[in-house]
């Protein structure tokens, strides 16, 4: 299936370059994770990780590529789902069918477009969608709100780490990076702290400083140093986290 995919989008789109190709769901999160493709083609049923879990991984992601899913869904799921921003194509998908999707994606890959946006929160509608089996949703309704961030997926030395939100203790902006910091060690995601923090639960995350987000259960406390800062004390941990002016007044009355 892969290479006839493959061979037709090369009739409809030749411009297009395979970087990649995976044969399974957890070789297709390395490869996106190595290649950073634009675009994305999943089959819903793959050993591993299955399509949607793997798309329900890449919605944490700084920059989702488009994804299309390749389905074997019925023809309602099928018609259920044309107005969503993701595509999908039904197998085995023909030319004039691929043809559709591939001006779908160039619109969407236009830089100066709106519509070429990263659609997370559209992503995470059709994740919606297709759990629900495929009851699609009023085209005119407003997008729903993307849920907090569950997973972070974060470099730790050579490996790639998976980290629950629940497992993370602070994040603290590092040059390029933002450093997380859990109880065995700190790894690092290439995320700006800023765009991390429109992710983040915010009755779980607060934000103290510019460069420093902490999680609110490892908070124990705070004291004020020798210079008159204030400073957060961690749960069984020896940092202490200086809190910026701007955000002192989350901790008065502690």
């Amino acid at each position: 299936m892969r290479e006839y995919l493959e061979s037709q989008l090369k009739t409809v789109w030749p411009e297009l370059r395979v970087v990649a190709r995976a044969a399974n769901g957890i070789e297709t999160l390395r490869m996106i994770d190595e290649e950073s493709p634009e675009v994305v083609f999943l089959d819903i049923r793959m050993p591993g990780l299955t399509g949607l879990e793997v798309a329900a991984k890449l919605v944490d992601s700084p920059k989702p590529p488009h994804i299309v899913f390749v389905t074997a869904y019925d023809q309602y799921a099928v018609e259920a789902f044309e107005h969503s921003a993701v595509d999908y194509l039904l197998k085995p998908a023909n030319i004039e069918r691929l043809e559709k999707t591939v001006a779908k994606l160039k619109v969407r890959l236009k830089p100066a477009s709106a519509e070429g946006a990263v659609p997370a929160a559209a992503l995470q509608a059709l994740l919606a969608q297709l759990a629900a089996g495929g009851v699609p949703v009023a085209s005119a309704a407003p997008a729903p709100v993307a849920a907090p961030l569950q997973w972070i997926r974060a470099t730790h030395g050579e490996e790639t780490r998976l980290i629950p939100i629940d497992d993370v203790i602070y994040f603290q902006s590092n040059d390029k990076y933002t450093s997380v910091f859990v109880a065995d060690g700190e790894s690092l995601i290439r995320t700006p702290i800023s765009k991390l923090r429109e992710q983040l639960d915010d009755q779980q995350f607060w934000q103290i400083h510019r460069s420093v987000i902490v999680a609110a259960r490892h908070v124990a406390g705070t004291r004020q140093d020798f210079r008159g800062r204030l400073m957060v004390q961690l749960k069984g941990r020896p940092e202490q986290l200086v809190v910026s002016r701007n955000y002192v007044d989350l901790f008065r009355g502690m």
